[in-house]
């Protein structure tokens, strides 16, 4: 059974900024993999350390967690990591 999906106000924020091709992308990799699979992304360490990232574009990344007893997870932001 799939995980539940939710996302943060500042990750439904990001999607809204991100163009309709990376949109698409992320949909399809929400579904496609992180649904069925949450710990197929990079575990994270330091300050985000419990976190993971997945890459969606070269500057953008998805950061989310994983609430294991309840298959929900959490997508923290989906905006680039570089300060822009």
């Amino acid at each position: 059974m799939p995980y539940e999906v939710r996302f943060s106000k500042i990750a439904f924020k990001d999607v809204q900024e991100l163009t309709p091709r990376l949109r698409k992308k992320l949909r399809a990799l929400i579904e496609g993999q992180l649904a069925h699979n949450p710990y197929v992304g990079k575990r994270l360490v330091g300050d985000l350390a419990g976190f993971y990232s997945l890459r969606l574009s070269f500057k953008d990344r998805i950061v989310y967690s994983v609430d294991e007893a309840q298959k929900i997870i959490y997508i923290h932001r989906t905006r680039t990591h570089y300060g822009e």
